[in-house]
């Protein structure tokens, strides 16, 4: 069976959990491809609110396999609190949880590091869990990955060769104490006995499945404006969350692809530094905010807000492929008199025709503006689109044309039952 690829498509937080969480009730396969435990991934069951860093949303589903792919860089502390978390839940993971045993392993020193230079001036706006570092090493070649863990003599000759390097950085640069090797590696050997039942060759597991015709969905973390390559760099993400990040990071080919779906937000939001040409910091971004709870699930630091901007939109869809949308957080306008909506940027009096993802440029674009009357109506309790307000109807419909999408899903709350599936 194809693969289908869940994808954020402005700058994270879009509510990804939920809608893998949704449609993992009809896959065998979840797959996480990127990113770390800097994700928060949020299911509402029942009045219960579960929150998931690494582990895919799927877990909730009896009959769905969760993988987390080597694309991943795995913090052992965060995952072993949320396979404790899951199993108070009752919820069963033998064999339904597998972890690429080529997936790289944040370390001390990466959270460390991570910590301190968010410290400096030129701060970035990270959550500090040793993300980025993790993935400097990886590309430089001098990563810890969970393989390493199986020769004890491979992983401590390599792990005192990078402390050695780490502590005359953290000594000499940032007057920091340097770290003990000897404690990291009883603390990583204990890690490797807890997660060995969950390590295989997940590469292997996924290509033979989809040979066998499982469905798989593919999730990432993050959002697209946030990817490495392609988002507003350098206030971005260290590794890949667009589409194309799912075939390296699961190691499956681009050719088993069927679709690709963009979580989007009816409004938007940022955490963290980096520019917002939407974004409203007054009484209206405030209220965004207070109605729409958003504070980090990670971090819980209060969330940047602004209206709808379907030019970032529009660059999304185009970058990874995005033709159907899900819309997440609709009520959160239901008391509005007036939506804005942010059809494109001028830069200088003249129409910029695409987004621009270098930094000058975007701090100084100024966004064009249409307005529309809100529909001062709830919309929580909606089952169908056609109990929808007309006005929110004609929202969501501005919303497509614009962005050159189809929107299949609406989310009209937090809970799990709040979601509704648009006529095709």
């Amino acid at each position: 069976m194809p693969v289908q690829i869940i994808v954020g498509a402005q700058w994270g937080d879009e509510g990804k959990g939920k809608i893998v969480d949704h449609l993992s009730a009809e896959v065998d396969i979840v797959a996480r491809y990127q990113g770390g435990a800097n994700a928060g991934h949020t299911v509402v069951i029942g009045q219960t609110t579960h929150v998931l860093h690494l582990i895919p949303s799927g877990i909730f589903h009896p009959r769905v396999t969760c993988v987390i792919g080597n694309g991943v860089v795995i913090d052992p502390i965060a995952l072993l609190e949320e396979i404790e978390q899951i199993r108070k839940m009752k919820i069963d993971i033998a064999g339904r949880l597998l972890i690429s045993h080529n997936a790289h392993l944040i370390m001390p020193y990466h959270k460390l590091l991570d910590t301190i230079r968010e410290r400096t001036a030129d701060k970035i706006g990270t959550t500090g869990r040793g993300i980025g570092p993790a993935y400097i090493d990886k590309f430089m070649r001098t990563g810890i990955r969970i393989v390493d863990l199986l020769d004890r003599d491979v992983f401590v000759g390599k792990l005192r060769r990078n402390i050695e390097e780490k502590n005359q950085i953290l000594n000499k640069v940032y007057e920091s104490p340097g770290l003990d090797v000897d404690r990291i590696v009883a603390d990583y050997e204990e890690f490797d006995k807890k997660i060995d039942p969950y390590v295989t060759d997940t590469v292997v597991y996924l290509n033979q499945a989809h040979r066998a015709g499982k469905k798989i969905l593919a999730e990432g973390a993050q959002g697209a404006l946030l990817d490495i390559d392609h988002g507003t760099y350098p206030f971005v993400t260290s590794s890949n969350p667009t589409s194309g990040g799912a075939c390296t990071g699961l190691g499956i080919p681009p050719t088993v692809i069927q679709s690709i779906l963009g979580v989007v937000k009816a409004y938007t939001t940022r955490v963290g530094n980096g520019p917002f040409p939407t974004e409203e910091a007054n009484e209206t971004g405030d209220r965004i905010r207070s109605l729409g709870g958003e504070y980090g699930a990670t971090t819980g630091r209060a969330r940047r807000c602004g209206w709808f901007d379907a030019v970032a939109v529009r660059y999304s869809a185009l970058v990874n492929g995005i033709t159907k949308a899900a819309i997440t957080k609709l009520d959160v306008l239901d008391g509005f008199d007036e939506i804005r909506i942010c059809t494109g940027y001028t830069i200088g009096g003249k129409v910029l025709k695409t987004f621009p993802t270098d930094l000058r440029t975007l701090e100084r674009v100024v966004p064009v503006y249409e307005t529309v009357d809100g529909w001062n109506q709830p919309t929580a309790g909606a089952k169908s689109y056609a109990e929808l307000p007309a006005r929110a109807q004609a929202y969501l419909t501005m919303l497509a044309h614009l962005t050159g999408t189809e929107i299949i899903m609406v989310s009209v709350g937090a809970r799990r039952d709040q979601l509704i599936s648009l006529p095709v």
